[in-house]
């Protein structure tokens, strides 16, 4: 085959594809901060033409930056329909023939993908998982092998794609860590621009240290702690911390999907104050079964308006937040002229904060629930004290005053 290309000036908005940046956080190669506001909605591209339509829909409405999503179709509870499409054509007695792709499934995945970068949303695509009922989470591996070479081929054409080699790992009894190795080995030869890449757990985790993992993906490992451990996650591994499941807002009988909206928005920020990025996702019940966390469709929780971190994050100085030293009962971060204290489930009715010396700030009270910021006080120094309204979800943001001597 022969043919011609045409190397032009970027296109208004395209700012390349996100890069690990400053060891813990994220940029587009144009330098633009990234800031990964993740939802999950695993099997959204196998859905009819109008929910996956009503999906883009509240995506594009919505304050999300990333949604985790699935080439396999799959097979769980709220999630029981026959799709459409298949990755592989099929042999005359129904078995797949995993050595033939279904190429209309691959362009229906192409152009999902690509209309997800139209609306600044990265594809965190999901190569593996468990959670099948036709065979693909126990192919060999010369069809493992074939099936990633393919999918990358073709995916890494597009500048929103991020690699998850699979969901919860573990719990796919048919592959060993020398597999997923391979695996691995297999998706960087055939990524040529070297796309982020990850693999996420179940119970145990990878080796996060390993060099072709280029982020942390983490599911909650306790029932009530687990964005609380970001700063251990990142001194144990060196790279961004991303938990892409702390639990759903939902009513569903499982216990990992039915937090309250308080809840979830506690645990991002719990999260993000300690230098990491915690994921939205959303599981309620309703009479045709479509949950979020699966098909995607409209979100009816109260979680996903409260895109207000992204503001918060966006004001801090290189629009990032690092982990700074913390009191016993409250957790501290921003940078050394920019820090956000925040109270999470406490009710305290006041504060007293003792300030660097020869110093003069700004106090702002944040109420992370009600997206509200209020400054309290200007110029502040010394021991201060801080007026709290007895709530919870409060936290209160230090903003130096620069001088003439400081600037």
């Amino acid at each position: 085959m022969t043919g011609s290309l045409e190397a032009a000036a970027v296109s208004a908005g395209n700012r390349g594809q996100v890069a690990v940046d400053g060891t813990y956080h994220f940029a587009y190669q144009d330098g633009t901060r990234y800031l990964p506001l993740g939802t999950t909605a695993y099997a959204w591209t196998h859905q009819t033409p109008e929910l996956q339509t009503a999906t883009l829909r509240t995506l594009e409405d919505s304050p999300f930056t990333k949604v985790r999503m699935c080439v396999f179709p799959k097979s769980y509870f709220f999630n029981t329909e026959e799709p459409a499409l298949f990755p592989y054509v099929r042999n005359e007695d129904g078995s797949f023939d995993f050595s033939r792709f279904d190429v209309a499934f691959f362009q229906h995945l192409d152009r999902c993908v690509e209309q997800l970068g139209a609306i600044g949303v990265q594809a965190d695509v999901i190569l593996f998982h468990c959670y099948d009922r036709w065979g693909f989470s126990a192919m060999p591996a010369w069809a493992d092998d074939l099936y990633t070479k393919y999918v990358v081929r073709r995916l890494a054409a597009h500048r929103n794609v991020w690699w998850a080699l699979a969901n919860e790992y573990d719990f796919l009894p048919h592959k060993t860590a020398d597999d997923w190795e391979r695996i691995a080995s297999v998706c960087g030869v055939d990524d040529h621009a070297g796309h982020l890449t990850s693999i996420h757990n179940g119970v145990q985790f990878f080796d996060h240290t390993r060099p072709w993992i280029t982020h942390c993906s983490i599911q909650r490992v306790d029932t009530y702690r687990t964005a609380e451990n970001t700063i251990e996650w990142r001194e144990a591994y060196g790279k961004p911390v991303v938990i892409d499941e702390c639990g759903y807002e939902g009513n569903i009988d499982l216990g990992w999907g039915n937090l309250s909206a308080r809840e979830l928005v506690r645990r991002c920020w719990e999260g993000a104050i300690r230098g990491g990025y915690v994921k939205h996702g959303e599981t309620y019940c309703n009479e045709r079964d479509i949950l979020w966390w699966s098909k995607g469709g409209a979100l009816h929780g109260e979680s996903a308006e409260r895109g207000f971190l992204a503001r918060i994050t966006s004001e801090v100085p290189g629009g990032c937040i690092e982990p700074l030293p913390s009191s016993w009962d409250v957790v501290c971060g921003g940078d050394s002229d920019h820090q956000i204290i925040y109270f999470g489930f406490s009710c305290p009715a006041f504060r007293w904060i003792q300030l660097p010396p020869n110093t003069q700030w700004d106090v702002d009270l944040i109420d992370t629930w009600n997206m509200t910021v209020e400054t309290q006080t200007q110029a502040a120094q010394g021991r201060t004290k801080v007026d709290l309204p007895g709530r919870e979800y409060m936290a209160v943001r230090l903003r130096r005053v620069l001088g003439d001597a400081d600037s």
